[in-house]
């Protein structure tokens, strides 16, 4: 395939629109609103034990406090997308701010479980309004190509470090406050964020009449909530039970029946263009595996900081409080770094660097130092992390059409998602399965199940690290060398 839309240089059809005054204030408001929209993702989880005994949620159903959101969240955004393009970004960014903020206080004033599960599903609905809103109003807003890679370092970095600060703030809340103040704080941050968007934003979308691509919607997200439920499902049940090869089974002809209508409907929810071209392609099974990688670490490193080290809510938190300062300073350096040596040569190195990083924990021992192997793992993986997400998205949203803006936006964080749901039920299949091998194979002593929970983080760190490992030869061989130029299309 030619290279010669990369060659920088080659003459512009019309000149490009003249720079949005206020766009680094709409950067600020839109980086805030993002990070609520990741932090949510996983601030949850350490105030999640203290939510089940407070409103008596059974082992069961306890899932459904995180899942709630990452599936609603995840499996709408590509509509969230297309209504962002049609009824107008900033309308749809400050309808996404407002419902949030709502959906927020009814999650942290829930009285039973499932208020709390249909709170936090509702954030996820808005989250999905929000999320690409906030993305495309970044690809449009930023047209001069090293200004964009600025914007993308930026919100690349934020993007990547709100696993660690929900972390982090969910510690801090849940210890000095209550579990309740990792939901509610987020009511006062989307109302400061509204209050400065509505100056600094201006409209922009697609002009003719709004077709919205129903059957697409509810095959694509139908289809993704039965495959993670299908992997959640082979925790209890095994992979070979019936129920699990139904779900599976079933979630793979919703995803085939979403295809083939997106080749067929007029308007279709995903534009097949906007995923056949090879670097974007690539860049969003990148984010996929990012996904599945990164939640794996995250998740069971922090049942072992917990559980097997002892730690306490709050120093759970401060544990990865060096991942996101990292992540922040190598994703901004690495927008410098971009131009010169373009999106496949970083990509590439950052994802084995986080590759290598997590196979290291494989080394876990129930007292590991945490200055000796815990720190520096994390150190490894944060460079390697904040190698590949700005170029990552400079590569998902560069040359895109106009009118395409907010769905490829939304495949960005759709990717990541549904990553990360794919990851927390697939490795949490990996290690209930290891566990209950090893302990089959030696017995069921108390030294035996320290010894088979260390087994199951082992393989769960080992195949998480064949999957980043993946991803890194996957950008190594199809990415293109040089670095695109991005078109600049005003509205």
């Amino acid at each position: 395939m030619s290279e010669d839309r990369a060659v920088v240089g080659a003459p512009s059809v019309s000149a490009p629109p003249a720079p949005d005054p206020r766009r680094w204030a709409l950067l600020a408001v839109v980086v805030t609103a993002q990070l609520l929209v990741v932090l949510d993702s996983t601030v949850i989880n350490i105030a999640l034990p203290s939510a089940q005994q407070a409103l008596h949620i059974s082992d069961a159903d306890r899932q459904w406090g995180v899942t709630a959101y990452t599936l609603t969240f995840g499996g709408l955004l590509l509509l969230g997308g297309r209504i962002a393009d049609y009824v107008g970004r900033k309308r749809v960014f400050l309808i996404g701010l407002a419902g949030f903020a709502v959906a927020s206080a009814l999650s942290g004033a829930a009285t039973t479980a499932w208020m709390l599960f249909a709170g936090r599903g509702l954030q996820g609905v808005f989250g999905a309004l929000l999320a690409p809103a906030a993305l495309s109003l970044i690809t449009i807003t930023f047209t001069e190509p090293g200004e964009r890679a600025k914007a993308f370092g930026i919100f690349g970095a934020v993007n990547g470090a709100g696993a660690a600060v929900g972390a982090l703030v969910g510690g801090l809340l849940t210890e000095y406050a209550s579990w309740r103040w990792c939901l509610f704080f987020n009511v006062p941050v989307t109302v400061i964020a509204f209050a400065f968007a509505v100056p600094n934003m201006r409209e922009s979308r697609v002009e003719g009449r709004a077709r919205y691509d129903i059957a697409g919607a509810l095959l694509g997200t139908v289809g993704l909530i039965t495959l993670v439920y299908g992997f959640t499902t082979a925790a209890n049940e095994g992979w070979s039970s019936g129920r699990t090869l139904g779900l599976i089974g079933c979630a793979l002809v919703l995803l085939v029946a979403f295809v083939v209508v997106e080749t067929r409907v007029r308007t279709p929810l995903l534009p097949l263009r906007v995923v056949l071209d090879r670097d974007r392609g690539v860049a969003y099974l990148t984010s996929v595996l990012l996904g599945i990688g990164s939640m794996g670490m995250f998740l069971f490193m922090m049942y072992y900081v917990q559980q097997t080290l002892g730690y306490s809510a709050l120093k759970a938190g401060v544990v990865f409080l060096p991942f996101p300062i990292c992540v922040v300073v190598t994703a901004t350096y690495t927008a410098n770094l971009l131009p010169r040596f373009g999106a496949r040569a970083l990509m590439t190195t950052g994802a084995a660097l986080a590759a290598v990083a997590v196979l290291t924990l494989a080394l876990l021992e129930p007292d590991s130092s945490y200055f000796g192997l815990i720190l520096p793992v994390l150190v490894v993986m944060s460079v390697g992390m904040g190698l590949v997400y700005t170029p990552m998205n400079n590569v998902a949203l560069s040359g895109i059409e106009y009118a395409d803006a907010g769905v490829a936006s939304a495949l960005v964080n759709t990717s990541q998602q549904i990553g990360g749901s794919l990851g927390v039920a697939l490795l949490n299949t990996v290690f209930t399965t290891s566990v209950a091998d090893y302990l089959d194979s030696s017995g069921s002593t108390p030294a035996d199940m320290t010894d088979a929970t260390m087994h199951g983080y082992h393989v769960v760190f080992v195949v998480s690290a064949v999957l980043l490992a993946l991803s890194a030869l996957v950008v190594g061989a199809f990415v293109r060398a040089l670095p695109k130029v991005p078109r600049t299309t005003s509205a």
